[in-house]
């Protein structure tokens, strides 16, 4: 690992503080419940208020909004609300709203911050993995002016907690696969007699990284079930790096000791530690009779095995089977909706999502300086910036040759997390779905594409190794080969980089709601499906 302080956290405070502005400059507005947070705003107030969720006036249509964006926040009826997902991403969210009130900036505060750690957290993994402060800073700066991240860290939604508690497991992860190979090196130190194979190699039950891992995969859980594809598959990934170490030191059936030595504690660590977690996530609908379904099993009585089962865990186990059915019931497959669409586009952005719109403000009204005859409009689109996704998805398809041809375990990271992230959306395909799902894929997207870019940009011991050969040239003609492949490699990196930060900024008022003449806004919408 390069050295921290040789400019490592420099710039990783540097790109985060960048990110940072951009995604808390003018948060609360608009002034309006955008979207869903209609929903998980006021979800997020309960909790805080009650403890739990409850069911908040709704006649006349919007009364709640109009209500508390008036400052009345006397909304909420006594009985309990259904709430579709676990309570983490909602209880975030009532942080900011503690700190700063029920207003459009309190409950988009949290948001606009796991956005702008989450910059933080893929600059540091990304450097681990590549020992390079130059790509990992190029994974954050992309993320950072990645349009989709963006607004998705500036509305009071449960996704980019989601996409944040996904990268800091990975992140611990990678930092155990370090720690452990570590610990394993230091073993070989020990020596064995002249031939003689390892028996087993150093026992590491206890690991602290991953047990991390454990617990950020089940605060994932608790934010969304989607998680549970990303865990099963980093935990098999995971366990394949143990086992390839163990069989990098020459034990004997590998395979079988690392399942005993490293799985059954890895189960433990990620799997047992995550449930435990998420279960943990429920304590406030634990605690509070009056929750919704919290007494269904006084009503119930228990059959079988389940009588073993204390009542409030019947209950909380009846709420999920609530929760399942109204996810993949009947209702919501034949529902329809307008932005709605289909996972197969989502890596080239087929069918963005409009958060936001109003249309038709007049010439004359403030910010509308279009010609007579042509009305504004300002909107806010769920768009990832075009260049990055699109670059990103070639990205992905080399990530997989290198990882399979070279069998280079960093290229791995990226392709099982953006895979856990969209696959198993086609399963789900017969109901609304939305593009902005896709912001927990964009980050191990923006890690392909870095690996890619440090793949082309070359070591940085080529450009080195240059300038020593010239030197060492008496003639002072001699230019090491090394020389061009590090400049045409900086410069297409750069190229790509500088094109992406131009591409953000000119998607950026239909990001962030700014009043634009029609056809300013029409010449940012490049292909029909996203209007």
């Amino acid at each position: 690992m390069p050295r921290d302080f040789d400019g490592g956290w420099i710039a990783t405070l540097a790109i985060t503080l960048m990110a940072g502005i951009l995604r808390f400059w003018h948060l609360s507005t608009p002034v309006k419940f955008v979207f869903d947070e209609t929903y998980y705003a006021k979800d997020a107030f309960s909790l805080l208020k009650f403890g739990y969720a409850r069911q908040f006036i709704d006649q006349p249509e919007g009364a709640a909004d109009k209500a508390i964006l008036s400052g009345n926040l006397d909304v909420f009826k006594p009985s309990p609300s259904l709430t579709v997902h676990p309570e983490v991403g909602k209880w975030m969210i009532a942080a900011g709203e503690q700190l700063f009130g029920m207003n459009t900036f309190g409950w988009r505060f949290m948001p606009a911050l796991f956005g702008t750690l989450t910059v933080l957290l893929l600059i540091r993994t990304v450097r681990r993995m590549t020992r390079s402060t130059l790509i990992g800073s190029i994974a954050g700066l992309l993320l950072a002016v990645d349009g989709l991240h963006f607004v998705m860290s500036r509305v009071a939604l449960l996704d980019i907690f989601l996409a944040f508690w996904l990268v800091a497991a990975v992140s611990c992860l990678v930092a155990d696969r370090d720690w452990t190979r570590r610990r394993h090196a230091e073993s070989l130190d020990t020596p064995t007699p002249d031939g003689a194979r390892r028996t087993i190699g150093r026992w590491l039950l206890i690991r602290p990284w991953r047990i991390a891992a454990g617990v950020c995969f089940g605060l994932a859980l608790g934010t969304k079930w989607s998680a549970v594809w990303t865990l099963a598959a980093f935990g098999v990934l995971a366990f394949a790096w143990d086992f390839g170490a163990r069989r990098a030191l020459g034990v004997r059936f590998a395979f079988v000791k690392s399942a005993l030595v490293d799985g059954i504690p890895a189960f433990v660590s990620l799997v047992l530690v995550a449930g435990i977690t998420y279960l943990a996530t429920w304590t406030g609908w634990l605690l509070h009779d009056n929750a919704y379904d919290h007494n269904w099993a006084a009503s119930n009585p228990a059959h079988g095995v389940m009588k073993v089962v204390p009542d409030d865990f019947r209950s909380l186990l009846e709420y999920h089977k609530e929760v399942l059915a109204f996810h993949t019931g009947d209702y919501i497959k034949h529902a329809t909706h307008p932005y709605q669409s289909n996972p197969a586009g989502w890596p080239i952005i087929a069918r963005p999502i409009g958060f936001d719109a109003v249309n038709d403000i007049k010439p004359g009204t403030p910010g509308c300086n279009a010609p007579a005859g042509t009305n504004c409009l300002q909107v806010i689109s769920a768009l990832g910036t075009p260049l990055l996704w699109w670059g990103g998805a070639l990205a992905l398809i080399a990530a997989l040759v290198f990882w399979i041809g070279s069998r280079d375990w960093r290229y791995g990271v990226p392709i099982v997390g953006f895979v856990t992230c969209w696959v198993p959306w086609f399963a789900f395909d017969d109901r609304p779905i939305f593009f902005f799902y896709a912001v927990t894929m964009i980050p191990f997207t923006v890690m392909a594409v870095a690996l890619i870019l440090g793949k082309i940009l070359g070591p940085a011991r080529a450009a080195v190794g240059s300038a020593a050969s010239t030197v060492a040239s008496s003639a002072g003609t001699a230019i090491s080969s090394a020389s061009p492949r590090r400049l045409i490699g900086s410069a297409v990196v750069g190229a790509f980089v500088v094109l992406v930060v131009l591409n953000f900024a000119y998607i950026w008022p239909i990001l962030t709601d700014k009043v634009l003449p029609h056809p300013d806004w029409l010449s940012r919408m490049w292909f029909k499906s996203w209007i």
